[in-house]
């Protein structure tokens, strides 16, 4: 939910006022096969191109009027100087992409309604001047972008109150999610312990300097004394390193994964008060105490706790979202009917060929283009269960892979990638 920033070519203020429908999760579920529906649906009125019917305030229309002012926006934020050609697709393209924007008008107002959801007015022109604000310098800045992009200021106040609404509907449906349990806490926490602990390290105190006659006067007076205050002063005269030459050359809690060689072989090779060096290292020489040896350490439960729950709940509000946005697009899909010529993927009369979206034209194309027949999809989605086994409190859905045969006892393992849904002939008569 919110204004999309993810258009290039577009101005900042189009890209705060254009509507991310729920965070562009819609589009995934979109995406996918097209199947055919041989719903029975109502005539268009004269003079529209869609009409979506159950919602609350009645049954509602677009008009051929609306639609082609939403496709001239189209045109406006895209590359092209004019509406093409219909047929082609680009047009085809354009026209999704307009209906379904006027159908978004319909489509969130309704649900909005159905859940007991409003914004005022007032909210709407004060959610207007922060955009303004944010996005546009000055009023003559606003205007132009009214002009360029072809919007009226009731557009951009539908376009504002649909954001609204979509934030409200985001906020209430993750409240119902719920919040994870403690004793979801603790499993997780179980499950995942090794993220919540940290592998031994050193606390060091360094000091570097390209002159090596430098560094081992420094070592020289180090060994006669390495006391902090020594260091203090050895590290503020010979050190040229700016980090670390102002607090007598101290570093903690260094890690063997943090360091390169050859420091982290001479650093965890030493121990406690050991002095080590002059170690070339990068063009430098490099003079090490080890201060302090500390050993791995893991969080407790209540260190980690809200850290846990936070993630926990973020996981659960996500999958019940996903759910909510599946609902809804089943149901207002199930609502809306178009007219010939208008007919798109979100309307209940679409009638689509069983082909995947992501099937390039080729794959069905009697003598494809060389190459395209490479991408093209299965006719079938596979159903990918988990793993038995694989499903724990840190993978909830599991290791998926497509379904296939269970292997015989004793029997040759198939190679990886090897045909799928084919019995072996041993396995069919016992």
């Amino acid at each position: 939910m919110g204004a999309n920033s993810g258009q290039n070519g577009r101005s900042a203020g189009r890209q705060r006022l254009g509507l991310a429908l729920f965070g562009g999760l819609l589009v995934l579920l979109f995406a996918g096969f097209a199947v055919v529906q041989g719903v029975a649906h109502p005539s268009v009125p004269d003079g529209d191109v869609a009409i979506v019917e159950d919602v609350p305030a009645g049954d509602q229309t677009v008009s051929a009027k609306e639609f082609a002012r939403a496709l001239a926006q189209q045109v406006a934020q895209g590359e092209t100087k004019k509406v093409p050609k219909e047929g082609t697709e680009q047009y085809e393209e354009l026209k999704e992409a307009a209906l379904g924007e006027l159908l978004d008008l319909i489509w969130i107002q309704g649900e909005a309604e159905e859940m007991g959801i409003s914004v005022t007015d007032k909210q709407v022109a004060d959610e207007l001047e922060q955009i303004k604000e944010q996005n546009f310098p000055t009023p003559k800045a606003f205007a132009e972008f009214l002009k360029t992009s072809k919007f009226t200021k009731e557009d951009v106040n539908n376009r504002v109150r649909l954001q609204l609404l979509s934030t409200q509907i985001q906020e209430l449906v993750n409240s119902q999610a719920g919040t994870a349990s403690n004793e979801e806490i603790a499993d997780y926490y179980e499950a995942a312990k090794a993220q919540f602990t940290t592998g031994p390290s050193r606390d060091i105190r360094v000091l570097t300097n390209k002159s090596k006659a430098k560094a081992e006067k420094a070592l020289e007076q180090l060994e006669a004394d390495s006391s902090p205050a020594s260091w203090e002063k050895v590290a503020k005269k010979f050190s040229e390193d700016p980090s670390t030459k102002g607090n007598g050359g101290l570093q903690e809690g260094l890690t063997e994964e943090t360091l390169p060689e050859p420091l982290k072989g001479d650093i965890f090779g030493a121990a406690a008060g050991d002095l080590i060096g002059p170690v070339k290292f990068q063009g430098n020489f490099t003079v090490i105490e080890v201060v302090k040896e500390n050993p791995e350490k893991t969080q407790s439960l209540g260190e980690v706790r809200s850290q846990v729950s936070t993630q926990l709940t973020q996981q659960a509000q996500q999958a019940y979202f996903n759910e909510f946005v599946a609902e809804y697009q089943s149901k207002w899909r199930s609502r809306t009917f178009c007219a010939s010529g208008f007919v798109i993927t979100r309307c209940a009369n679409y009638v689509g060929d069983g082909h995947p979206a992501s099937a390039p034209p080729g794959c069905y194309e009697e003598d494809p283009k060389e190459g395209e027949a490479l991408e093209c999809p299965a006719p079938v989605v596979q159903p990918a269960p988990a793993v038995p086994g694989s499903v724990s409190v840190l993978q909830p859905q599991g290791e998926r892979l497509p379904q296939r045969p269970v292997p015989v006892p004793g029997a040759e393992p198939e190679a990886p990638g090897g045909p799928e849904g084919v019995l072996p002939e041993s396995a069919g008569g016992e």
